[in-house]
């Protein structure tokens, strides 16, 4: 990271992290050069890693991967590689329907961090989060 570059604080959500490095979505090579260049900084618990772990042998998935010749140890290792883990963040004001996807909200609005998620129900506390100092993105746009 260059001297005095400042580092934003993201939550990257388990679909999100599949699309980089399971799909290769063309949504994503701008959060990948992101985290690579140290312009963000990504936030993670230990329950958000064991969900990507399983998340990784579900059929569709593992059988996308099998096609492409990615493993699930390749990509829990680029998890592991870049990001920072923090404990479980308390339970935030706001309640997601879906609870796969509270222990991100929560995690964003204790780091005062960027949720990076397309789940509709998360988009949809997009304003209500944004109260609270988070802003969410259906994909990485770097600050202007």
């Amino acid at each position: 990271m260059s001297e005095g570059l400042v580092s934003t604080p993201v939550v990257i959500d388990t679909n999100i992290v599949l699309d980089i490095w399971v799909y290769q979505d063309l949504a994503t090579p701008s959060l990948l050069e992101a985290l690579e260049q140290g312009t963000v900084q990504w936030l993670a618990t230990p329950p958000m890693r064991e969900e990507l772990l399983r998340v990784l042998d579900y059929p569709h998935i593992a059988q996308r991967r099998n096609r492409d010749g990615v493993t699930a140890q390749e990509v829990l290792a680029q998890f592991d590689r870049w990001v920072n883990i923090h404990a479980t963040a308390p339970k935030a004001p706001y309640v997601c329907k879906d609870e796969d996807d509270q222990k991100f909200i929560d995690l964003a609005v204790a780091q005062q961090a960027t949720l990076i998620s397309k789940d509709k129900e998360v988009l949809r506390m997009k304003n209500r989060l944004a109260r609270l100092g988070v802003a969410v993105w259906p994909v990485w746009s770097p600050p202007a």
